[in-house]
Formats: structure tokens, sequence, C-alpha cells
């Protein structure tokens, strides 16, 4: 594709374009998106109306833009998330039945957590994790468990990235090394009340060949309200079920 004057190609900024939404924003006028996805405000105007043909984005009767359901017909065509998501979701409802607060499932992707899915009660407490948005790795127990169940090299290339990356208590990347080699001996991370006060996260992985994880599945609970130890065995139990039906598809 051809590249504009800064540098950047059409396909770079068709991506920001896209990229530019999401929950808190899921719509916004064509000149905001412009400023949003750093592109001129005419470049804006023609790469919306191209989107819109194709139906990846939308305009509603006041002008604004917002995704298209374009978008999600290409994923939902081939997706190693969607067959994932089709695996988990029998076991994540077995889990969600007793838990009836959070259950959630996510995998590694640039250095944060993104959700695939996540089940929730009516009464359920907080929770920061939203389906097709991203934490920060070091800041929940799904990504500490995605990080300590991956290959040594992700784990370091992770931490010269990311030097400042602690838990509270910590003193530097060596207690986050340590921290991710306990994760890794016990076979789960448990929060408590780190992303919400009064919250605790609990999260196992997923396991495919060579013991790394392909996946994090996770509850959000009321803190003190639910003890880890009580909600392990039905995580275990899943995310076992999980890496076999995966298996089974893939096969």
């Amino acid at each position: 594709m051809a590249n504009s004057k800064s540098g950047d190609s059409s396909l770079d900024r068709l991506v920001r374009i896209l990229g530019a939404f999401d929950a808190d924003v899921p719509s916004m006028s064509v000149g905001v998106l412009a400023v949003r996805a750093d592109v001129p405000l005419a470049t804006a105007y023609r790469l919306v109306d191209q989107l819109a043909a194709h139906d990846f984005l939308r305009r509603d009767s006041s002008g604004a833009v917002r995704l298209g359901y374009g978008l999600w017909e290409l994923a939902s065509r081939s997706s190693s998330a969607l067959t994932l998501r089709e695996a988990a979701m029998p076991f994540m409802e077995d889990i969600q039945a007793v838990v009836g607060q959070h259950t959630q499932l996510g995998v590694l992707q640039d250095d944060e957590v993104l959700f695939i899915e996540r089940l929730s009660g009516r009464d359920s407490v907080v929770n920061q994790a939203r389906v097709a948005g991203r934490l920060p790795v070091h800041r929940t127990s799904s990504g500490l468990v995605l990080l300590a169940f991956s290959p040594a090299h992700v784990q370091e290339a992770y931490l010269l990235r990311h030097p400042a990356a602690t838990l509270p208590g910590d003193a530097g990347a060596g207690d986050f090394r340590r921290v991710l080699a306990r994760i890794r001996a016990q076979g789960y991370a448990a929060l408590e009340g780190l992303v919400d006060e009064d919250t605790t996260g609990i999260a196992v992985p997923v396991l495919g060949p060579g013991r790394t994880a392909i996946a994090a599945l996770g509850v959000v609970v009321a803190r003190q309200a639910v003890s880890v130890h009580s909600v392990l065995p039905a995580l275990m139990t899943g995310a076992r079920g999980i890496a076999r039906a995966v298996g089974e598809r893939r096969g």
C-alpha cells in the first residue's frame, strides 16, 4: 500500500481508524476519529467511506461512526479465539454455576491479557475485564498465570520491555521473577484487592504442548467471601477439560 507524506501506509491508517474504538468510546464523529487515529480529517472521511462500504464501519442517524458487523463476520469465519471460546464455554458455564460472580477466559496478546469471554452473575462484584478488552499482564491474575507458564525467553523479554513491572510489596524485577516461579510451582495465581479493592482474582493456566499456557481461566469474586482453595478444584478441572477439547478440535 502507498505511504503517506508522514511515512505511514494506508494499512497503518486503516488499523488506527479501526483501533480508535473501544468499550468506553464505541462511537464518535469523524472529526474525533481523525484525532484519535492521528490521520488528517480529509483522509479520515475518505477511509470511513471506504470502510462503511464493506460494513466495517457504520454511520448512525446523527452522523456518528461505530464499528460495523463486517468485522465480526470476518472474525467469526475462522478464528483461533472463536475455537478456544467454543471449547471453553461448557466448562466456564459449570464454573459460573458454582461461583455466581465472574468467570473469564483470556489470552496473552501484545504484553496484555486479551479477554475473549466473560460470564457474569446479576449481582456480581465489579470487574474491569471486558470481552475484547485488555488489561496489563502484571496487574491481573490471568496475566500472571499466562506469563508464568510462558517460555523463559518470553518472560525475560517482557521484563526487558517492562523493567518497572512489580506487584505490591515487590522490590523489583528479581522479586517479580520469583513471583512467576512461585505461580508456576503452585499452578495458579491469586490477587486480592489489586485491580479493585473489594475483589479477588484467581486464575489457572489452560496448558497446551510443552506445558505452556494457551489461555488463562479465571474468576473474579468478592474479597474474603470466597476462599482461593474452594474455587481452585473447579478451575483446574475446567482448565484440563478445555485443553482436551481444544486438542480434539485441532486434531
